[in-house]
């Protein structure tokens, strides 16, 4: 999979230009998983300088109080499903849900470090934030829908540390043709391999 499935087909030209290319593996390779209906999502989290320095480059967003979690959805039903509808919460081991901050507001946040209970409201900043660096967009879930046999992925954006036992909580996903609502997924978020 190439960064057009990160990024969506309007972004990927620019960005195969100017950034390098972010491989996605498929769905089912992740070891924080889960399939139902026929459809699989893949997550992982990326909390390490190594894992961050593959998608972000020089920039650690986890180092800034956000961690990125990266989703990748495989789509085997035989019918478009959209996207564009679903809620990405990171469960902390005590319940507590944290809203994925959308990625265009991540810039204008400064977050504390992990450890720290994060500011729920984004502050600007008149100095240049490390935050407002192209990877955060260009690499965030962008797809609206996709098609039998596809799949798509990218990154949110949680303001909270990780934390052993956290889950993965995800609604919102609906048939295209039928606007029907696909069962939840929710999934613990395991430690990948290095």
């Amino acid at each position: 999979m190439s960064i057009a499935t990160v990024l969506g087909p309007d972004k990927a030209s620019a960005a195969d230009k100017e950034h390098p290319k972010f491989e996605l593996a498929p769905a089912a390779s992740y070891v924080s998983r889960q399939t139902s209906e026929k459809v699989t999502i893949g997550a992982s989290v990326y909390d390490s300088a190594e894992k961050a320095k593959m998608a972000f480059g020089k920039l650690n967003p986890y180092q800034y109080g956000i961690t990125p979690v990266l989703v990748v959805i495989q789509n085997d039903t035989g019918k478009t499903i959209q996207v564009d509808r679903m809620r990405v919460d990171y469960v902390a081991p005590d319940g507590g849900h944290v809203d994925a901050t959308p990625a265009s507001e991540v810039k204008y946040l400064r977050g504390p470090s992990p450890q720290q209970v994060p500011n729920p409201m984004p502050r600007i900043h008149r100095n240049k934030n490390p935050l407002d660096a192209w990877e955060i967009e260009g690499r965030a879930f962008s797809a609206k829908i996709i098609p039998a046999g596809e799949s798509a992925g990218g990154f949110f954006y949680f303001q909270t540390g990780h934390q052993a036992n956290s889950r993965l909580y995800v609604t919102g996903i609906r048939e295209a043709g039928s606007g029907r609502e696909l069962l939840y997924f929710e999934f613990a978020l395991k430690d990948d391999p290095q």
